[in-house]
């Protein structure tokens, strides 16, 4: 139940989706994997809506290009690790919710305790080798994965539903070549909100989701379009999922 201090916290919110859409928030376990350009806006404003627990894991330090786009990280955070600064103002945000952090390589052998019992898992990622092991605890556990990728001022999002929607490697199948790419610190911040607002929708049961549909972001021009996706039968993550809902 909320707290008489919560109701007037989250009152503008109840007004959209009530009381009881808050508690789902205020229940949900949601695991952000990477606490950089896309991981501090998404943390930052799921901590700001009530998010229950949030999980959040990234093996970096803060750097001071970082500073640019990676809002939870401030200069006095230089050198540290980015999950204790981002664990910091996650808690100062909102004290009333509960912060976990790992300091860890997501990688095949630790990806699963992860994702552990969370409600969504949150692609913040900036490597597609890492975002594969995402989807594939994700489609092994049925969690939703929210996809979120940028370079530049060009962004991209999609919510997997796992049984339901095209995986990322129905959308991906193979990965791009690993690169430092330019990033100007709205373009993550666009796509971290959109991939934010998903996880809110799927908790409360609000509106329509990026469910088979990738939304692409071009800053240069302002504009914002979905395109969409089909599950891909063939498909080495999620083929064996489709011979199962469509023999």
């Amino acid at each position: 139940m909320l707290s008489e201090h919560e109701r007037e916290r989250y009152r503008r919110q109840t007004m959209l989706f009530g009381e009881e859409g808050q508690e789902k928030l205020k229940r949900a376990t949601v695991f952000v994997a990477g606490a950089g350009g896309l991981g501090c806006p998404v943390a930052l404003y799921l901590a700001a809506a009530g998010i229950g627990h949030i999980r959040i894991a990234d093996c970096d330090t803060v750097e001071t290009t970082n500073l640019n786009r990676q809002v939870l990280h401030w200069d006095r955070d230089v050198g540290r690790a980015k999950v204790a600064s981002a664990g910091e103002k996650l808690a100062a945000v909102n004290p009333e919710i509960e912060v976990e952090t790992a300091r860890v390589v997501i990688d095949a052998s630790n990806v699963a305790d992860l994702a552990g019992d969370a409600d969504v898992i949150v692609d913040a990622m900036d490597n597609f080798e890492t975002r594969y092991l995402l989807n594939e605890v994700a489609l092994a556990r049925g969690i939703p994965l929210v996809h979120g990728a940028i370079s530049g001022f060009f962004g991209q999002a999609t919510t997997i539903i796992p049984e339901q929607t095209p995986c990322l490697r129905c959308i991906f199948p193979t990965a791009p070549p690993k690169e430092t790419f330019p990033v100007v610190g709205t373009t993550p911040g666009v796509i971290g909100l959109v991939q934010a607002n998903e996880v809110i929708k799927y908790l409360t049961g609000t509106g329509d989701l990026l469910a088979g549909r990738l939304l692409l972001w071009d800053g240069t021009n302002s504009t914002m379009e979905t395109i969409a996706m089909e599950r891909q039968p063939k498909c080495p993550a999620c083929g064996h999922l489709h011979e199962k809902v469509c023999p």
